[in-house]
């Protein structure tokens, strides 16, 4: 992929271009072992060998990264009033266009997508796709035969939306703590869902996304990036019940 090397690192260092000529002019920029001062220099931006200071540059065309988010955050990219999902990335990782792949609601936790790769993004949050997303419900009260089913065969909310049907099970003795399995991803839906059998969600948490579940190692706030082989099983995979929190 031949690109100036202003783009390729101003791309994979999250500064400005300006910035990235700045460092260009400065002789602090080497490319296969030669020091570059032209800005419109141009490289493999996957093979050629570029540091800056020093520093080898691993180039990367897009980044996901996976983030236990807290509760509080909203899942925006920018918000004037309240901290967002893209500020509480560490710099480390954070790159242009970063945006959340879908919502979660401000107090919902739990596994969310952060990336930018539009592409992606489309492909796993299209309807017609039906990419699966896995929660956690703690609910008010306790998940009732008939309730379950209702929501296995397909739960219509209060404004007559009619979901497709879902996977629940109840995973605690006194039948408050339910994992379900949507293939949907409508505003406020499983708290609408719960709502329309006569109960509540007070505390909602998404443990997996397709066949990729929530890092447990990660504490609320922290991030990691998901490998090639983690992206297919989001696409591609079921969660198995062996991976429910």
């Amino acid at each position: 992929m031949i690109q100036r090397i202003d783009k390729i690192i101003s791309s994979q260092m999250n500064i400005s271009r300006n910035d990235a000529r700045s460092l260009i002019k400065g002789g602090s920029v080497s490319c296969d072992g030669s020091v570059v001062t032209d800005s419109a220099f141009k490289a493999d931006a996957e093979k050629s060998e570029i540091t800056v200071n020093g520093k080898p540059l691993f180039y990367k065309e897009h980044i996901y990264i996976m983030m236990n988010k807290p509760e509080g955050v909203v899942s925006a990219t920018n918000d004037p009033k309240t901290k967002t999902v893209i500020d509480i990335v560490p710099e480390s990782m954070k790159r242009k266009n970063l945006f959340p792949a879908g919502r979660l609601d401000k107090d919902t936790v739990g596994f969310m997508l952060i990336t930018d790769d539009g592409d992606f993004a489309h492909r796993i949050l299209s309807p017609s796709k039906h990419v699966e997303k896995t929660y956690v419900a703690h609910l008010r009260d306790v998940l009732s035969g008939e309730g379950k089913e209702i929501l296995e065969k397909g739960a219509v909310l209060s404004d007559g939306t009619e979901c497709m049907d879902a996977r629940v099970r109840i995973i605690d003795d006194e039948g408050k703590k339910v994992e379900i399995t949507i293939r949907e991803g409508k505003y406020h839906q499983i708290k609408r869902m719960f709502a329309s059998v006569g109960n509540e969600v007070v505390f909602l948490k998404r443990i997996a996304m397709g066949g990729l579940p929530l890092d447990d190692s990660l504490l609320p706030g922290e991030c990691r990036e998901i490998s090639a082989e983690e992206l297919e099983m989001i696409e591609k995979g079921k969660l198995c019940c062996d991976n429910a929190q």
